[in-house]
């Protein structure tokens, strides 16, 4: 398996299928299996990219609310999957399950709107991308093998906070995200490892 982070929180995993979610910034491969998005921000949610990577079978999961933009670009009705907070999707060849992803103390992403982290279990692993989300008591009792999280502040955690919440889950493995296109640092993500407990890998996919 090979997780790959093109920017922000667009995430490519390769194993058996082709897993994408989030995607932005993607040119003419037609080869998602899966395409997971967790809310309808620009930065999140590209219909451009979208019409990049799917064909006739990609299998769409998605909050309701771009239902109808897939729609309206021809996605097949039978495609999309619609979710929404702690639920189990009955996906073919994937278990996948739905957290919450919500602000606290800012309004960006209220929890009411109903967006979401996916927890993916892949090759007997369990990968959890939190979505744009701060620490939250739903998040901090994930149980993850690899951990992908936004860093940046300002609409997401911070990288102070986005340690907490690593430390607590205790993952083998966490990559840093959503950090050096519209907020967010490398920095950030150097001052994040640094706050690792000692057994947990840290690593950094994007290098702007």
């Amino acid at each position: 398996m090979k997780i790959t982070v093109n920017k922000q929180s667009s995430i490519r995993i390769v194993s058996d299928k082709i897993i994408y979610v989030d995607p932005i910034d993607y040119k003419a491969l037609h080869d998602a299996d899966y395409i997971f998005i967790t809310h309808p921000h620009w930065d999140h949610f590209s219909l451009v990219s979208i019409l990049e990577l799917k064909n006739e079978n990609t299998i769409f999961i998605t909050p309701k609310d771009i239902v109808e933009e897939l729609l309206n670009v021809g996605i097949n009705e039978e495609n999309i999957y619609v979710v929404k907070p702690n639920l189990t999707i009955p996906l073919k060849c994937l278990e996948v399950k739905t957290i919450p992803a919500y602000n606290i103390k800012t309004k960006h992403h209220p929890k009411k709107q109903g967006w979401v982290g996916y927890l993916i279990n892949i090759e007997g692993l369990n990968i959890y991308i939190t979505g744009d989300s701060d620490c939250t008591k739903e998040s901090m009792n994930v149980n993850c093998d690899i951990l992908l999280l936004p860093i940046g502040g300002t609409y997401t955690m911070d990288y102070n906070e986005a340690a907490k919440l690593t430390n607590t889950i205790n993952p083998t493995k966490v990559i840093p995200t959503h950090y050096g296109y519209v907020v967010g640092s490398l920095e950030d993500a150097l001052n994040f490892k640094k706050l690792l407990n000692k057994n947990i890998k840290c690593e950094i996919l994007i290098r702007k």
